[in-house]
């Protein structure tokens, strides 16, 4: 059996501590509770511990596709230090954002997936964090007519669906931005 990495017995305290300052400097109306392993899709999320929140304040943190949410839920993973690559094992939520985010995810990708076999042009998505890039991706893993690709850099990272046998453009990986335009030479500064 695995043992969890991270637990509200081992980490609890210390969420709490932060978020309890941060909603109170902030003026927020809200409460939150803590569970461990609960999420409506395992097969697209399975953080360790869920952060769920309550009060007259939600509107504000799912304003902007769950904007304040999402940065809540990195800031708090960023005071525990904790590395990128754990960050999909704590989940913040609110009135099943989470849930109702990778349904429209999934159906997005299904709807995606389609137009791309039945054009054959690929489909570019909207930037999007790395969580709803890997729901897209799991989303398409068993459509064998098309494949998913992140590419982009930082904010601008987004998947694009392509024909199975197209190849990706050239330097799509790298973000896909031509290629630099070649230095100025070094002259005297204007005063």
């Amino acid at each position: 059996m695995n043992e969890r990495k991270y637990t509200i017995q081992k980490i609890g305290a210390q969420i709490d501590r932060f978020l309890s300052q941060i909603l109170k400097a902030g003026g927020f109306r809200l409460k939150y509770q803590m569970s461990e392993g609960e999420t409506a899709h395992p097969d697209f999320e399975n953080p360790e511990i869920t952060v769920k929140f309550s009060g007259p304040d939600v509107d504000l943190l799912l304003a902007n596709r769950a904007e304040l949410l999402l940065a809540l839920e990195h800031l708090t993973m960023e005071s525990l230090r904790m590395p990128s690559e754990d960050h999909s094992r704590i989940s913040f939520d609110a009135n099943d954002y989470r849930a109702l985010r990778i349904e429209e995810l999934r159906l997005s990708a299904a709807a995606a997936a389609e137009k791309v076999k039945s054009t054959g042009v690929p489909f570019n998505f909207n930037p999007m964090n790395s969580r709803e890039r890997r729901v897209i991706h799991l989303a398409l893993r068993n459509e064998p007519a098309v494949r998913s690709e992140s590419t982009g850099l930082a904010a601008m990272r987004h998947v694009v669906i392509y024909p199975a046998g197209m190849p990706s453009p050239a330097g799509a990986q790298a973000g896909g931005a031509p290629g630099r335009s070649p230095s100025r030479p070094a002259g005297r500064r204007r005063r």
